[in-house]
């Protein structure tokens, strides 16, 4: 487990998994009825699956591997104890159940699931602090606690796509001026070195980029500039309309003016791209991303960004013991860099984090910001 580790000792793992089922439960408490289960679509799961599969997920990784045994070095059904639910396996298991089965899968009801993932809960916190556990007990804890924090970022997402009121609204940077940085010829690290912590298996391992001059935007595309591109005729983003010949946006359950300074979201990389291309410019890629993230005037929206990069392995990949993490995703999905969006878990809010997304993608709390190669001295 030398490149499997967590960085967290067993009490701050207790208390952080404990602060992300806060937040879970915070949204969990706003979702109406009708709406553990909902309708049918791609891009989201039915709440009272996606909670069953995140307490599934914390018992199988740090409560049922056989001591002295580890997926990373024998067969997973090896190495696992049996569960606290008959089924889960099949259930929650998101690798095993297709997603529009688990609209009609014979799930817990709403209070057994709650019940499932608070046992699971009380469980792992009281491992963590008995001191009595595995070398890699850390590691599947951590990778626990981030799973679920992406899971509830997901659920802010389904907020948004379903129009449902959350716990509270989370606020957007404003932008007063445009601007734009000239990053000379240089060479930038992407990766994570081994030694910091924990990681994921596509941020391995650290390896240096060249990149030749080329210019960024000082900050993120806004709302105002994104709107005379759709002016001109693109179409318009999923969650805006004209009312009284004024662009309105809806943020969660409610239609507000569009706030002209705050940067675009809910943008797809295609819509992206296009949106460039019209400027004559492109995407980013992520070295050139990262690169100019250390310059003093870059600033961030909160928000994800796309870049023109396609999600792939680095070179020497292997597979952590969680295979399904990046492994499905190669060559479909593409590459976003930033320090999250306004509803991620600031751990994940690293320069070396690599999310991904398909690129037709709209529901994510993603924007972009636009580059070009520098033209050469005369």
């Amino acid at each position: 487990m030398a490149t499997h580790a967590s960085a967290l000792s067993p009490e701050e793992l207790a208390t952080r998994l404990r602060a992300a089922r806060h937040e879970l439960l915070a949204l969990a408490g706003m979702l109406p009825e009708d709406a553990w289960i909902g309708p049918c679509a791609e891009n989201l799961n039915p709440p009272l699956w996606e909670l069953g599969h995140i307490a599934w997920f914390q018992e199988h990784w740090c409560l049922r591997l056989k001591p002295g045994r580890d997926p990373a070095d024998s067969p997973l059904l090896e190495s696992l104890a049996p569960g606290r639910q008959p089924w889960a396996d099949w259930l929650y298991n998101s690798s095993r159940i297709p997603h529009a089965a688990r609209w009609k899968a014979p799930l817990l009801s709403r209070a057994e699931t709650l019940a499932y993932a608070a046992g699971v809960l009380d469980a792992v916190t009281e491992k963590a602090a008995s001191g009595s556990f595995e070398a890699a007990f850390p590691y599947y804890a951590e990778l626990s606690l981030h799973h679920e924090t992406m899971h509830t970022e997901a659920w802010w997402m389904m907020w948004q796509a379903r129009g449902l009121k959350p716990p509270h609204v989370p606020r957007l940077p404003r932008f007063n001026r445009a601007g734009v940085l000239r990053i000379e010829r240089d060479r930038v690290t992407l990766g994570s070195a081994p030694g910091e912590g924990f990681v994921f298996d596509n941020e391995k391992w650290a390896h240096p980029v060249e990149i030749a001059s080329f210019e960024i935007d000082a900050r993120p595309v806004t709302n105002a500039e994104f709107a005379e591109f759709v002016e001109a005729g693109a179409p318009q983003p999923v969650y805006w309309r004209r009312n009284a010949g004024a662009w309105e946006l809806r943020r969660f359950e409610r239609w507000v003016s569009l706030p002209a300074d705050e940067p675009v979201i809910h943008i797809s990389r295609n819509e992206a791209g296009a949106y460039a291309k019209w400027r004559g410019r492109s995407l980013p890629s992520a070295a050139q991303w990262v690169r100019a993230a250390r310059e003093a005037r870059f600033e961030l929206g909160r928000c994800w960004e796309w870049t023109s990069d396609m999600f792939l392995p680095y070179a020497g990949f292997s597979a952590d013991p969680y295979a399904d993490y990046s492994v499905p995703w190669f060559g479909t999905h593409c590459e976003l860099r930033g320090a999250g969006s306004w509803v991620t878990d600031a751990p994940l809010a690293r320069a070396s984090y690599r999310n991904f997304f398909l690129p037709h993608r709209r529901d994510p709390f993603a924007g972009f910001r636009t580059a070009r190669m520098a033209e050469s001295p005369a």
